[in-house]
Formats: structure tokens, C-alpha cells, sequence
């Protein structure tokens, strides 16, 4: 199979890659909006499709030229077509059918969530289907069972806020800044996961979905009892070394204990929470399932290694290889959009698609899943 060019503008990331039909990454590039959207602790639309508008043509040239082709030397063009932001999505996909028809290349509609959920693919050659996929990222907190190439069967999904998006808004309350799920984890290592009670939603519940936004609301009030207490705002670290801006408040007689607990406790503890919950729910979802290959995790979040690690010994329970992609596949990128293009080549029923398909705010994998309570409609 000839080398697919790959194009991903779904949210703040800008991307273009090279992927041959022997899973080799020929070239990638990636340009990062972190610094345009850290001043407002999140992704701002309409920054983010001017900043595809204005990155998008110059990455595709220097992706081409790194790898010392031109478009000729191309097969097919795949670009996200959904979902994601609109107005960067559709950024991408009419760069992407303008190079398709200058030089009459087929035209390949990837859908964001297959890219992520063909991923692992990508860089382990020896994953078959059917594999159980956790499916996490910012927008996004779903089980599937993947059984193929287009063949997506919806298990749970979040009723409300996705688990990446927990992490943002955890990293917000905490001013961590922006992006926040790897500050949420970095911060985790100094604090200790239980010296703040949060709720683990759904836990053990016959509903196989999803719930983030009670354990976020929860983080907001730990942490206002804390500020209007006058407990640390510091590191476990910074409390041992004795540093007097993080003295632990003293009980006063008749009124009830203060908080004694830091901003990374609150971080350990969301995070042991979310950890719990994902590994409940991802339990209920393979003890429903069989003739699988193997647990598998993507989107932003796989790259959170405690994450990681609390599903790769969920997997040996059920005795099941775990498949994780490398980390710089784990978050939006090009490369999985092109190898997405070669799986839908590799079909015996490929066609591509017309140059008039229209981009998608909203496109479920499993398009015939039952909908849900809250907005976990929205997936």
C-alpha cells in the first residue's frame, strides 16, 4: 500500500504525518497551541481554528519535505472529519480536499475517536480484533468493542463530563495551569491519595456508564475548605522541609478540625478516585465480554501512568495482553489519522470519499448504541 498523508485539526493540535502501509511513521509534525490558550486555562475556539488556518498549509509542506517528497509520491489524503471543534475541523478537512482534488488523490473522512481507537495498531503489529478499547480523552470517556475496521460496539460512555476533561478542571481549581492533565499527575507523586475523601461515582453500579462531575465538584470543595481554613496550599515536600508558609493550621477548641491536607493530596486523591472508577467500570465491561485479544487503552488520558498501570493489572486478571500506544501517540496526532486511512484502504469495500462530505461536530462510533442519561447522548 502506497504512504497515506495524514491531517488532524479536531481541537488545539495541529498535525500532519506520513504513514506507509508497513506501519512506519515516515514523517510527523506537530504544532502545539499550549502557549495561544494558557492564558484562559482551556482551548478557545475560535483561537484554535485561526491557529489551524494559519499553521495548517506550512506543516503539510514541511512534513512532505522532511520525508523528500512531494504530493505526487502520495496515495490518498485522510483528515479528521469529526468530531471535534468545528471550526478546526473544518479547517483540516477542506485543506485536506483541496490537495485531494489539485492532485487527484483519493480522499479519506477519518472519524477523530477511530484514529485513537486504531492506534495501538499502529505501533503493535501483533493486536488483533476483537480487543475491548478505553477510550479517554478530553472530550471523550467511552468502552468499546472493537471488532474491526469500522465495526464499533459502544459498552459505556460518560453521562456527563469526560475523564480528561475532570483532569483539566481539577488542574484549573488547583491553578496548575494549562494543559492540566499532566500537572494534575506530576503533582499526584507528592501528595498522599488519602488524606482527602472524594467520591468515587457509579462505583459498583449495575449501570455500565461513566460519571466525572461529582468527583470534580468534589475536588472545588476540598479545596475551598482548605483556602477558607487557612490550610497549605503547598506540596507534602515543602510541608517536610519545614517551610513556614505551609504549617499545617492547629484544631481550635470549639469549632470543627480544619483541612490538613495540601494541594497535591487533593491531586493524589482525584486521581485514585478517577483510577478507581475506570478500573470498576472497565472491569463490569470485561466480565460482560468474550473472545477478546486483549485490553486496550488510548486517547489523551493512556498516557497518564498511573492510569496505565492500574489497567495493565486489571488485564493480567482477566488474563489479557494490555495495549497501550507510545505517549506520543496517545494525544492528538497525525500519524494515527494517516494509519486510520490505511486500515480503511486495506478494506475490500474501500471507496473514497466524495469531496463534498461535510465536517462533524458529532460523530458516535456507534452510531446504533442506546442513548443515555445526561450528556452522555452527546458520545
Amino acid at each position: 500500500m502506497g504512504i497515506v498523508l495524514g491531517i488532524e485539526s479536531s481541537c488545539d493540535e495541529t498535525a500532519a504525518a506520513l504513514v506507509d502501509g508497513e506501519r512506519r511513521i515516515v514523517a510527523q509534525r506537530i504544532a502545539s497551541q499550549d502557549d495561544a490558550h494558557r492564558p484562559y486555562g482551556g482551548v478557545v475556539p475560535e483561537i484554535a481554528a485561526r491557529a489551524h488556518a494559519e499553521r495548517i498549509a506550512p506543516l503539510v509542506e514541511a512534513v512532505l519535505a522532511d520525508a523528500g517528497m512531494t504530493l505526487d509520491d502520495v496515495y490518498a489524503i485522510a483528515a479528521t472529519a469529526g468530531p471535534g471543534l468545528i471550526g478546526g475541523v473544518m479547517v483540516g478537512l477542506v485543506t485536506a480536499k483541496a490537495l485531494a482534488m489539485a492532485a487527484d488523490k483519493p480522499l479519506i473522512a477519518v472519524n477523530h475517536l477511530e484514529g485513537h481507537a486504531l492506534s495501538p495498531r499502529l505501533a503493535d503489529p501483533a493486536l488483533q480484533f476483537p480487543y475491548l478499547l478505553l477510550l479517554v480523552s478530553g472530550g471523550h470517556c467511552q468502552v468499546l468493542r472493537v471488532d474491526g475496521v469500522g465495526q464499533y460496539r459502544r459498552l459505556a460512555t460518560t453521562i456527563d463530563d469526560a475523564l480528561g476533561e475532570a483532569f483539566d478542571k481539577t488542574a484549573k481549581i488547583l491553578g496548575l495551569g494549562f494543559p492540566g492533565g499532566p500537572a494534575v499527575e506530576r503533582l499526584a507523586r507528592e501528595g498522599d491519595p488519602k488524606a482527602v475523601t472524594l467520591p468515587r461515582p457509579l462505583l459498583g453500579s449495575a449501570e455500565p456508564h461513566f460519571s466525572f462531575a461529582g468527583l470534580k465538584s468534589a475536588v472545588l470543595r476540598a479545596k475551598q475548605a482548605m483556602v477558607e481554613n487557612g490550610a497549605s496550599t503547598g506540596s507534602a515536600r515543602t510541608e517536610k522541609a519545614g517551610n513556614p508558609q505551609s504549617v499545617r493550621p492547629e484544631l481550635v477548641e470549639g469549632q470543627p478540625p480544619r483541612p490538613t491536607y495540601t494541594d497535591a493530596d487533593i491531586a493524589a486523591a482525584f486521581q485514585q478516585a478517577a483510577l478507581d472508577c475506570v478500573i470498576d467500570r472497565t472491569r463490569r465491561a470485561l466480565e460482560g465480554s468474550e473472545g477478546l485479544t486483549a485490553l486496550v487503552v488510548a486517547g489523551g488520558v493512556a498516557a497518564n501512568q498511573t492510569i496505565r498501570a492500574g489497567l495493565e493489572a486489571l488485564a493480567a486478571q482477566f488474563g489479557l495482553p494490555f495495549v497501550a500506544p507510545p505517549l506520543a501517540l496517545c494525544t492528538d496526532n497525525a500519524a494515527m489519522i494517516a494509519w486510520a486511512g490505511q486500515e480503511r484502504l486495506a478494506l475490500a469495500e474501500f471507496a473514497p470519499d466524495p469531496l463534498d462530505i461535510a465536517a462533524r461536530p458529532r460523530w458516535p462510533l456507534d452510531p446504533d448504541a442506546a442513548p443515555v442519561r445526561g450528556a452522555g447522548v452527546k458520545a
